[in-house]
């Protein structure tokens, strides 16, 4: 039954991917139509002409990933969920191809799928991590020889260089993509014996310091919010965008969301900093000190 399923999907994968390839694309003025048509109206058959037409597109950004062992329709998958997000936020507006803004979601999406099933173990969270991640077995390849060969510190200094990382970051993300993932039932030593899990040291906090944390926690953002009320509606998407996201938005990313200059958006970022931290002054005093602001 297993060998049956196995098969129906990789026939139902090539389907898709020749359908797909010989879908007809679309010339700029019929899809900007289709976008506004889909936008404005909510037009179902338009967003469907629409993103058919760039399956390949889904194919093609997939294909780049597949030798993460993934399966190759579920990367198809999520590349299609990225496609759907892009039509979702497409502003026709901007004079852009819907194939270059989409192909940046479709990417995306496919790379959060990697970094979600590849490991058990989350391996990564920030730009730079990610960036390595994806990054470093192609250089490795070409400056090591061999991906899968053990990683000299010469080769290590040149990665992190191109990379602009630290060496231990190349050291440290070569391990865990080469060491694989270890069960922590296992055993160190006899069987029978203690597993990995009890040698763990328990690092959450106990329930006195839980209860102060939440509470800290609760207070600060509620400074926070005051603070943010203090702003306009512009400067607030910029501050939570460049601020407070992990993966922070570029000055020009920003720029064109917002139809201004990316040195606007540096000067009303610049702006808007200093009014948060008038505001917090006003309830707390010193917000480095509270914690809320870096030194």
């Amino acid at each position: 039954m297993a060998t049956f399923d196995t098969s129906f999907a990789v026939k139902a994968n090539r389907r898709f991917i020749k359908k797909s390839m010989t879908a007809d694309l679309l010339e700029a003025e019929h899809e900007q139509k289709l976008a506004r048509a889909w936008r404005d109206k909510g037009d179902q058959k338009a967003l469907h002409e629409l993103t058919s037409a760039y399956f390949r597109l889904v194919v093609a950004v997939a294909a780049r990933f597949k030798n993460y062992g993934l399966p190759m329709g579920d990367l198809i998958q999520e590349g299609v969920v990225g496609l759907m997000q892009a039509a979702q936020r497409f502003e026709p507006e901007r004079e852009v191809r819907f194939a270059t803004y989409a192909t940046w979601w479709i990417r995306a999406a496919i790379q959060d799928y990697v970094l979600r099933n590849w490991s058990i173990v989350r391996l990564t969270s920030t730009a730079t991590q990610k960036s390595l991640f994806f990054n470093l077995r192609r250089l490795k390849a070409k400056i090591a020889g061999n991906p899968s060969k053990d990683l000299s510190r010469k080769d290590a200094l040149k990665i992190a260089d191109a990379l602009r990382v630290s060496v231990g970051d190349v050291e440290d993300m070569d391990a865990r993509l080469t060491g694989g993932d270890r069960s922590l039932n296992a055993t160190p030593g006899e069987p029978g014996e203690s597993e990995w899990q009890d040698l763990l040291a328990d690092e959450a906090p106990g329930p006195d310091e839980h209860v102060m944390l939440t509470r800290d926690a609760a207070t600060r953002a509620k400074w926070i919010n005051l603070a943010l009320d203090t702003l306009t509606p512009r400067e607030q998407v910029i501050i939570r965008e460049r601020q407070m996201q992990e993966d922070t938005v570029t000055l020009e990313m920003l720029g064109e969301r917002l139809g201004i200059s990316k040195e606007r958006v540096r000067q009303i970022e610049a702006s808007a900093l200093s009014k948060l931290k008038r505001a917090l002054i006003e309830q707390v005093g010193d917000p480095v000190e509270a914690g809320l602001i870096a030194a």
